[in-house]
C-alpha cells in the first residue's frame, strides 16, 4: 500500500526535522518546501495527499498559497492545515478563511497533530453512499465531488462540500452546531464551534455567488438547516 505523501512548508530546519521524524514513524512520506514558492512548484508537479503549510513563509505567505491552491481546479480539495504561532480568535478564522481545513497553534504535541492529520484526510475521502443529492436547485454529485446550483458549477473547498452534503442528507432539520462539528469534523478531533460559522458562511458565499435565494436558514439559539426560503 502506497505510504500517503506529506508536504511540510515550514522554514524553521528544528521543526521540519520534528515534523519528518513524527510523521515517517506514523507511516508516512514526507518532503520539504522552505518557502511559499517552492511549495507551489513541488504541488504542481506532484500533488501532496496533504499540506502543513506554516503561516509566516518567505516570499510567498501560507495565507496565499492556500489561496491559490483554492482557486485552482486541481488543487482546490486537497487537505490543507496551517501551522502557526499565532493563536488568537481572529487570526484562526482568518486561517480558516483563507481555504484551510484544520488551524494547529504552536507549540503542539506531535501525536495531537498527527490525529488531527488523519481526520482531515479521512473527511477529505469521497461519500460511498448515494452518489447523487439533490434539494431545491442545489445537485451533489458524491462521487466525482461535484455541485452545482439550477445547473452552474458550484465551486466548494472540502469541508464546505463535506457540510453541504451532510445537511443535504437531512433537509430541513436544524443541527446544534455541536451536532455538525461531530458529524462532519468527527469526534477524534477538537474544533471550536466557532469554526462551523466560519465553514457555513463560506459555503452560503458559494452557493449564492450569482444571486441565488439563501437555502442555509440559521435558527436562532439552535443552529442551522438547509431549508427552503418561505414564499
Amino acid at each position: 500500500m502506497t505510504k500517503p505523501l506529506v508536504l511540510i512548508v515550514e522554514d524553521e530546519a528544528p521543526l521540519v526535522t520534528l515534523l519528518r521524524y513524527n510523521l515517517e514513524k506514523e507511516g508516512f512520506s514526507v518532503c520539504e518546501a522552505g518557502d511559499g514558492e517552492e511549495a507551489l512548484v513541488q504541488i504542481a508537479e506532484r500533488k501532496p495527499d496533504l499540506v502543513l503549510l506554516d503561516w509566516m513563509l518567505p516570499l510567498v505567505s501560507g495565507m496565499e498559497v492556500c489561496r491559490r491552491l483554492r482557486r485552482s481546479a486541481e488543487t482546490r480539495a486537497l487537505p490543507v492545515i496551517i501551522l502557526t504561532a499565532r493563536g488568537e480568535e481572529a487570526d484562526r478564522v482568518r486561517g480558516l478563511d483563507s481555504g484551510a481545513d484544520d488551524y494547529v497553534v504552536k507549540p503542539f504535541s506531535p501525536s495531537e497533530l498527527v490525529a488531527r492529520l488523519r481526520a482531515v484526510m479521512r473527511r477529505a475521502q469521497p461519500a460511498a453512499t448515494q452518489d447523487i443529492l439533490r434539494f431545491a436547485d442545489i445537485e451533489v454529485d458524491t462521487v466525482a465531488h461535484r455541485v452545482s446550483r439550477g445547473g452552474a458549477p458550484v465551486h466548494l473547498g472540502p469541508t464546505e462540500f463535506r457540510l453541504l452534503r451532510y445537511l443535504m442528507l437531512h433537509p430541513t432539520r436544524v443541527f446544534s452546531r455541536e451536532q455538525l462539528l461531530d458529524a462532519v469534523w468527527g469526534h477524534d478531533v477538537y474544533v471550536e464551534a466557532r469554526t462551523v460559522d466560519v465553514h457555513i458562511r463560506r459555503l452560503r458565499k458559494a452557493l449564492n455567488a450569482k444571486g441565488a435565494t439563501d437555502v442555509v436558514r440559521t435558527v436562532r439559539s439552535a443552529g442551522y438547516a438547509l431549508d427552503r426560503a418561505d414564499p
